[in-house]
């Protein structure tokens, strides 16, 4: 595995190391991850091979195509607020139906100016929502990418979201291997459901080990919608990713603990939670030679992401339905943002 890594790696990162010049990045600049659960991004067509009936116009949602175009234009306006005054360099998404969704999200809105490029594949998830990843074809390349399925070594149980993974290019000849997660939902209770998810960690633990064999200080950067909480056990016994606060090698590091205390990305049965986190690696972290490294990492909240929920009980998501009702918002997770900050070599 370690070898078939470094090769391939090397060879990739040859044949697209002659586009660096090409790529327009400013000196001593910072680079924008953005993760968002974009809560069922369907199209209004019928794929007679997923269980995706209730989002078509004589479905149980009704989902017309102004419903899908509200949702498209609604995703779009907050990608681009989550860039401030620019659009993300890089964003992974998840509850994505298609390829076709992606096309039009980022053709068909706003989005279109940017020249994102998109990364996709259906994945054996029952109601054919997978994760993807786009990227601003300005600003990095991808060297390759693989999506690796997670074997819960029992035939009874039903597939799940592949997990994303890619080497990408940074303006600064820097290689970033980014995971894009969704992992199986609590759906049947906690309990009943956390060998699904100590899988799907397990599964990118063995990636990221694998990666760090090759090189210690390699950056990594793994996001998603985990389906779990900083404290839990996927994320810190199978992931093996921990509070902010130690320093070793091979160790990963999880950004978003201290927003479990006070804030979150989902809310549910009126408590905040933080299921959405960027979980990083040593070498882009705590090592202060590197010439890529984590500036900063927050939840974005912004106001019209929020509807009041009751005087008690604050705010939540303005999410698009609750239950069978639409309520025509944005989405049920607030996105997420990491910023990297670049140096160059003279």
């Amino acid at each position: 595995m370690r070898c078939s890594i470094l090769i391939s790696l090397s060879l990739a990162a040859n044949a697209v190391l002659c586009q660096v010049d090409s790529i327009d990045a400013p000196r001593n600049s910072t680079l924008r991850f953005v993760f968002y659960n974009v809560e069922n991004l369907f199209d209004t067509s019928d794929d007679p091979e997923k269980r995706d009936d209730d989002f078509t116009p004589g479905g149980k949602n009704r989902w017309t195509p102004k419903r899908y175009e509200t949702k498209l234009q609604r995703i779009s306006k907050t990608i681009i607020a989550t860039g401030g005054f620019d659009a993300p360099d890089m964003i992974g998404l998840c509850e994505i139906e298609n390829r076709t969704v992606l096309e039009d999200l980022t053709k068909s809105t706003a989005l279109s100016i940017y020249d994102y490029g998109i990364i996709h594949q259906d994945s054996d998830d029952s109601r054919g929502i997978d994760v993807a990843f786009l990227y601003r074809r300005d600003r990095v390349s991808i060297i390759d990418y693989r999506y690796l399925k997670i074997d819960f070594q029992d035939s009874t149980e039903r597939p799940t979201r592949d997990i994303l993974m890619l080497h990408v290019l940074l303006p600064n000849s820097d290689t970033l291997h980014a995971f894009v997660n969704h992992w199986p939902s609590r759906f049947g209770g906690h309990l009943a459901t956390d060998h699904k998810r100590m899988a799907a960690a397990k599964t990118v633990r063995a990636m990221v080990d694998s990666l760090i064999s090759v090189n210690p200080a390699a950056k990594i950067a793994i996001c998603g919608d985990f389906n779990d909480h900083p404290q839990d056990e996927s994320i810190q016994k199978g992931l093996h990713a921990l509070p902010d606060n130690g320093q070793e090698e091979g160790r990963l590091y999880n950004l978003m603990w201290s927003k479990r205390l006070d804030e979150g990305t989902h809310k549910f049965a009126g408590e905040w939670g933080v299921l959405d986190m960027f979980i990083v690696s040593h070498g882009l972290f705590k090592n202060d030679s590197s010439s890529t490294k984590v500036k900063s990492c927050r939840i974005f909240k912004d106001d019209f992401l929020l509807v009041e929920e009751g005087v008690q009980l604050g705010h939540k998501p303005f999410r698009t339905y609750q239950g069978p009702k639409y309520l025509g918002g944005f989405a049920d997770h607030l996105p997420i943002i990491l910023d990297l900050k670049l140096s160059y070599t003279p």
